[in-house]
């Protein structure tokens, strides 16, 4: 009889235990989802839907016990298998899997959604993108340039069709294309010696370069922003997350603090904001941080990785292969059994 009552007790203690550590996890997944929530509303419903959850498993175990009398067995086994998957399946393992999850990544995920959103936002208050636009465009009409006076050279100095015949004129209005302008007037000249037809073409050379120079002026012109408002945006959200980062390394910001975490969001979320809106000021890495960054509805790393929807949408879209989170969903399994188990110990019914 004494023995009964110390592995009653015994079992009690082991599952206030084990039930404290799973809804202690589960209320904190709802905390980070609904921070707006206070968080003794969080517990609350965790421990009821707890109970809930261990009282189904007790349905389940007295149904299938044959040693006792039990009316309506099978409606109690129907029931309990219900209330384990409303209360446990559906919604204790998840939340669990989701926090604990959450603890092991969440400090990787904050360094790398800052550092990234950080080299975006650099790139548009430095305005290097478009700097390096506007030399490539201002490079590639110079090889143009370049190739088209090799040909006019090479059309001048012939020796078979010696002067500026056809073709030249031709070559002519190709530099006006890639000039930028209605039309380029030959030169008049006399003379077809191998010095006369030298000193043409470096007369052409010398018009053509000139234009060239006006041409890349209008370029610089054309691709230069009217203003620096982007530029003034990127720094000051830059700023933010350098802020955001300096106050995490002083431990300001509790990346576990659902508050805090919000706060973090929200830097994040502007930063992003900024990068949308001057897209064309980024160059992205590839097409994933593109649509990452520029689609409509766009959600930060850190902003999925508070919810638990998201976090078990990209686990099912392959996005944590390699990050444990199979091993996390194992451990709140193994937390939550342990504690039905030690409940319907402890709670068995038994023949009078």
């Amino acid at each position: 009889m004494n023995e009964n009552k110390f592995l009653k007790i015994f079992c009690l203690l082991a599952f206030v235990a084990f039930a404290a550590v799973s809804c202690w996890a589960t209320a904190e997944s709802l905390h980070l989802l609904l921070s707006t929530w206070p968080l003794i509303m969080c517990w609350v419903v965790t421990v009821g839907f707890f109970f809930i959850a261990s009282w189904g498993t007790k349905l389940i175990v007295d149904s299938l016990n044959q040693k006792i009398y039990l009316e309506k067995r099978g409606l109690r086994l129907i029931g309990g298998v219900l209330i384990l998957l409303v209360f446990w399946i559906a919604c204790g393992i998840p939340t669990n899997t989701h926090t604990f999850f959450y603890r092991s990544v969440i400090n990787d995920k904050v360094t790398n959604d800052i550092s990234v959103t950080e080299g975006y936002l650099a790139q548009i208050k430095d305005n290097t993108v478009t700097e390096t636009r506007i030399q490539l465009k201002c490079a590639e009409v110079k090889n143009k340039v370049d190739v088209k006076l090799g040909e006019l050279k090479a059309e001048i100095e012939n020796d078979a069709n010696p002067g500026f015949g056809p073709k030249a004129k031709e070559i002519l209005r190709d530099f006006a294309e890639i000039l930028g302008v209605a039309k380029i007037e030959p030169l008049t000249y006399r003379g077809i010696s191998v010095q006369d037809r030298q000193k043409l073409y470096d007369a052409y050379r010398s018009k053509i370069y000139i234009l060239l120079e006006s041409r890349q002026m209008n370029i610089i012109k054309e691709m230069t922003p009217p203003n620096k408002n982007h530029q003034k945006q990127a720094d000051k959200d830059y700023k933010n997350l350098e802020l955001v980062k300096k106050y995490i390394d002083e431990g300001t910001l509790d990346l576990n603090d659902a508050d805090d975490i919000k706060t973090i969001c929200d830097k994040l979320n502007a930063g992003y904001s900024t990068i949308r809106t001057y897209k064309q000021f980024v160059d992205f890495k590839d097409e994933k941080d593109e649509i990452t960054y520029t689609s409509s509805n766009a959600i930060t790393k850190v902003k999925r990785m508070i919810s638990v929807f998201d976090v078990w949408e990209d686990f099912f879209n392959g996005e944590y292969k390699g990050h444990g989170f199979f091993f996390w969903v194992l451990i709140s399994i193994l937390v939550d059994v342990a504690a039905f188990i030690f409940f319907d110990i402890a709670f068995k019914k038994r023949e009078d």
